[in-house]
């Protein structure tokens, strides 16, 4: 395959088609409204992505519930109170012909208090002091992700990305060293899983036929097995229940470190399986043209664009123009990324990524 494999369509399970094979991947920005409602400076990223070339853009982590919050100024899809923001943010993607997707998003244990969160952890043995979630408020929680999926199909967005990894709530429901649950959401891989699935499940039940469902997984800390994630996502891809999985990985091409795949690169753990019409991408590190390219070849089939989407909103464009393009190097100045059209609190939340602002930049 070549750089230029990148601009072939590409078909989903249900809905519309990917025009090409980029997709912005979901970034918590930081700049919303304190009361989760999209801000003037949401709205001018979303705009300024609406323009930049992605097959299909994914509104960044955005709070399923308002005790799920991780981090100041996070946006919100637990009440219809956003859905004016929501709504003009999905009329603006699609008016700039990509397709739309928010990522849905509960911090569970990581939940922070300072800012209103709630820590809702699955195990009593994570945090001190605090109780496992019950039974009774897992099946709330389950409930206010289908909920909040629904709020974005009425919003206009083509669909949802539900948030599995890094140790949010699904993600830390997955690991046997976060959860000694005994109900039947602890125990088994199956029992461990069952509130990944019964949301993906109840979306798809409660929302059209046309609707997208995304998933995002990552496989390190947290207690997380390789094996385990793979079992599982073998079951989903079997049965059809996404259209698209998202690799969270910090390197695209990082290896297994140890256990039954050691060596192995990690994304070959998943492209290997059989997906039948299920589709999958990674994000980890893909700054240039060639590296996205490579992405296909080694079994993905379409890469989320990041970091160097921050760097350069147009990567996609960029790529188009010139199959020999690389990002602009790291770390860049405060004053480079304003003057791409980046917030002031863009890039306050920026200054806090390892070696993304050059330090002392004004």
């Amino acid at each position: 395959m070549s750089v230029s494999d990148l601009f072939k369509p590409l078909t989903l399970l249900h809905g519309p088609e990917m025009k090409n094979r980029f997709m912005m991947a979901p970034l918590t920005s930081q700049q919303s409204n304190h009361d989760g409602s999209a801000s003037e400076f949401d709205q001018f990223w979303i705009a300024q992505l609406a323009q930049s070339g992605y097959a299909l853009i994914q509104a960044g982590a955005s709070t399923v519930e308002a005790g799920g919050i991780a981090f100041e100024r996070q946006m919100g899809i637990h009440s219809d109170k956003h859905l004016p923001g929501l709504t003009q943010m999905a009329t603006t993607i699609r008016e700039g012909g990509s397709l739309s997707a928010i990522q849905l998003h509960h911090a569970g244990h990581r939940a922070v208090p300072e800012v209103g969160g709630i820590p809702a952890p699955a195990s009593g043995k994570t945090l001190p002091g605090i109780k496992a979630l019950t039974t009774e408020e897992v099946e709330r929680i389950r409930d206010s992700f289908i909920a909040a999926a629904k709020r974005a199909e009425l919003a206009g967005f083509d669909g949802v990305s539900v948030h599995g990894a890094f140790g949010w709530i699904l993600s830390e429901f997955l690991s046997p060293n976060l959860n000694d649950r005994t109900d039947k959401y602890g125990g088994s891989v199956e029992n461990r899983a069952r509130f990944t699935l019964e949301v993906i499940e109840g979306i798809r039940q409660a929302c059209s036929p046309d609707f997208q469902i995304g998933w995002r997984l990552s496989i390190e800390r947290y207690g997380l097995r390789l094996e385990e994630l793979r079992e599982i996502t073998a079951e989903i891809f079997d049965r059809e229940l996404i259209d698209y999985l998202d690799l969270a990985l910090w390197d695209s091409a990082q290896l297994v470190r140890e256990g039954t795949f050691q060596g192995k690169p990690l994304l070959s753990v998943f492209t290997e399986l059989p997906r039948k019409r299920v589709r999958l991408g990674a994000a980890g590190k893909i700054y240039s043209a060639q590296r996205a390219g490579e992405l296909l070849e080694e079994g993905c089939d379409f890469v989320l664009i990041g970091r160097a989407g921050i760097l350069q909103r147009d990567f996609p464009l960029q790529v188009n123009a010139n199959p020999m393009y690389e990002s602009p190097a790291m770390p860049v100045t405060a004053e480079y990324l304003r003057q791409g059209g980046l917030s002031e609190r863009f890039i306050e939340t920026m200054r806090g990524w390892q070696t993304f602002v050059r330090p002392g930049s004004r």
